[in-house]
């Protein structure tokens, strides 16, 4: 079926618009119910709408039959006139009077201009549908779908966000210096992104014996231990391996496994072990202290890897010796006595004191011994001496005379403080202790001054005469 049939007949065609249509957004608006004359506007209404013509265009099959009659389009169609009161346009011009004929010819019109005002007004839907299309395909492709774990919790949501630290603020989590994010903090955002968030937790670790603080994103001990490093196997725990650590974090003592050797009687052990003192390793190692047994290191140190620990079996007791303590000596003047003479008058007596030694053997040898306690059993008392201090007398009569010089020469080879071999004389002159006092002297005669002697033996001459002398004396005489 051609075209051909929907052609109107040429005595109702209608002229060209006098004005073009210039678009949807340039039409101009009316207010609702009210009708345009024929133009950009009026278009839209003669295409059929809320307010146009109704649609009496019969089907094709209604048509007369027969060919269609060919058109000649000489005139143009008169102008059209709004009549006042009335719903459609009126055309007025010669030889076309209203009626059922104009109806017909209005209708044939509409038929023959029905595609192309069904394309002006699909047009503006179109565009509209195109643009919602466009602003619907920019909002899915702004929507991120991404996943979310918060310290092990996940969850999926929507986004907008374009890298991770957007992303956090805005899902209100903060993070600090100690914890983690993965991806980094900055990263760009891509749909289906998992993005985790670990919180940083404080652990007061005491690790074989050192204390440090340290912080971890671990949730768990054996978690935390993995994570610093820390060799668990065969350690001691303050904590059980699977206790959570909270936010506020937590204090574990470890002491990892040890290789520790003790030598003891003369044999060496070698444990592995966790011990916290290295007297609880020597008792691990089977062995035990007595007595005044010790160990080569502090019993209560921290035994370290690789350390050699020595038993010292010690055995001993206590000595006690006892000293003098020298008396002191107080020398008084006497004016009685001559000078360079000195009397005792008080012997001395030295004191006692006593001394208490620690003797130890240490793994069978004799240790040097350790002076751990002094008494003073008795106290010294001092020695009293007088000092003479009267001039000597250089003269005696019947005497002076005589060749002392000579005479001491032959007794003592004229040294004031000889001794014979007996031990019995002494002095220049030789004196007995016994002899020597008689005349006055103290003490010892070699201990006297050499005048003192000369004079002790002028006194003894005028006395006894040269028979105490009996070998020497005729050297008196000259």
């Amino acid at each position: 079926m051609s075209n051909s049939q929907y052609l109107p007949d040429a005595r109702y065609a209608q002229p060209p618009d006098p004005e073009p249509y210039t678009g949807l957004h340039e039409a101009e608006t009316l207010a609702y119910g009210v009708y345009a004359a024929p133009g950009a506007y009026g278009e839209a209404h003669r295409a059929g709408g809320p307010h146009g013509y109704e649609d009496t265009r019969r089907p094709a099959c209604e048509a007369a039959s027969g060919p269609p009659p060919t058109l000649q389009l000489t005139d143009p169609l008169p102008p059209q006139r709004t009549v006042p009161g009335s719903e459609a346009p009126t055309l007025v011009g010669a030889g076309h009077a209203p009626g059922a004929g104009g109806r017909a010819a209005r209708r044939r019109r509409r038929d023959a201009e029905r595609p192309e005002s069904a394309l002006r007004r699909l047009l503006p839907q179109a565009l509209v549908v195109a643009f919602l299309a466009g602003g619907t395909t920019a909002f899915v492709a702004e929507d991120k779908a991404v996943e979310l774990t918060v310290d092990g919790t996940p969850r999926t949501l929507h986004t907008f966000a374009d890298d991770v630290t957007e992303l956090l603020a805005e899902e209100g989590v903060r993070v600090g210096a100690h914890d983690v994010v993965t991806p980094a903090a900055g990263t760009a955002l891509g749909d289906g992104d998992e993005i985790a968030v670990h919180y940083g937790r404080p652990v007061r670790l005491t690790l074989d014996g050192q204390r440090r603080e340290v912080w971890t994103t671990a949730r768990t001990v054996e978690g935390a231990l993995r994570q610093l490093g820390v060799r668990a196997e065969g350690a001691y725990l303050s904590l059980a391996r699977s206790q959570r650590i909270g936010r506020a974090g937590l204090t574990l003592d470890v002491r990892t496994e040890r290789a520790v050797t003790v030598m003891a009687d003369g044999r060496a052990r070698t444990i592995r072990t966790n011990a916290a003192t290295v007297g609880e390793a020597v008792q691990e190692a089977g062995i035990t202290l007595r007595g005044q047994d010790a160990t080569s290191v502090p019993a209560g140190s921290f035994p370290r890897d690789g350390q050699t620990v020595t038993v010292l079996r010690i055995t001993g007791g206590n000595e006690v010796h006892d000293e003098a303590i020298a008396y002191a000596v107080r020398r008084t003047d006497d004016p009685t006595l001559f000078r360079g003479t000195e009397v005792v008058e008080r012997p001395g007596r030295a004191g006692l004191r006593r001394i208490t030694y620690s003797v130890r053997t240490v793994n069978g040898v004799k240790q040097r011994p350790r002076r751990i306690r002094t008494e003073v059993v008795r106290e010294p008392r001092a020695q009293l001496v007088k000092v003479g201090t009267r001039p000597l007398p250089t003269s005696v009569r019947g005497a002076d005379g005589l060749d002392w010089q000579a005479l001491a020469a032959c007794e003592s080879g004229g040294r004031p403080g000889a001794v014979d071999p007996s031990g019995t004389y002494g002095g220049l002159y030789q004196f007995d202790t016994r002899t020597w006092q008689s005349l006055g002297g103290k003490g010892r005669p070699q201990d006297a001054p050499a005048a003192e002697q000369t004079f002790r033996a002028k006194k003894l001459y005028v006395r006894r005469g040269a028979s105490p002398w009996p070998h020497c004396g005729a050297r008196l005489q000259g």
